[in-house]
């Protein structure tokens, strides 16, 4: 066994030469996907010039938030929800009817089974909405998203 640990033998490298055990050692550059390369590979999000020397992957102002949105939407949400549709009273009115009704017992919140709740979720939501679709339309437009 130790008799053909010491013969001269052939081995085949990473690199696809073979090299004699007896032959004087050559510097051997192997070259495999599991080893580094010579050359440093470059880091895109560390480039010099982007933002100030850093990377976003984001724009800056990725809310793009417009203050017209805002208002248009508040607006063009309180509209349509004071209109007296729930047995002659709007949803404004009865949601803000509602925190009347509760600021009267300040200091206790209201109950679970309170009306509040109800006008509180449903007019926040349709705010909610109204202000998303608005922020779409707004900015697509301004934008060019919608072609005609």
């Amino acid at each position: 066994m130790a008799a053909t640990f010491a013969s001269p033998s052939t081995v085949v490298g990473l690199g696809g030469t073979a090299t004699s055990m007896s032959s004087p050692p050559m510097k051997t550059r192997l070259s495999s996907g599991f080893l580094k390369s010579g050359v440093t590979a470059r880091n895109p999000l560390r480039l010099a010039g982007a933002c100030g020397g850093k990377f976003t992957c984001f724009e800056r102002d990725w809310l793009r938030r417009d203050f017209n949105v805002i208002g248009f939407g508040l607006i063009g949400w309180i509209a349509p929800s004071s209109i007296p549709a729930i047995d002659g009273k709007s949803l404004t009115g009865l949601f803000f009817e509602s925190i009347g009704t509760e600021l009267a017992h300040f200091p206790t919140p209201p109950p679970l089974a309170s009306q509040f709740w109800l006008w509180l979720v449903l007019w926040h939501l349709g705010l909610f909405i109204t202000l998303t679709f608005g922020q779409i339309g707004f900015k697509g437009r301004n934008e060019d998203y919608f072609k005609y």
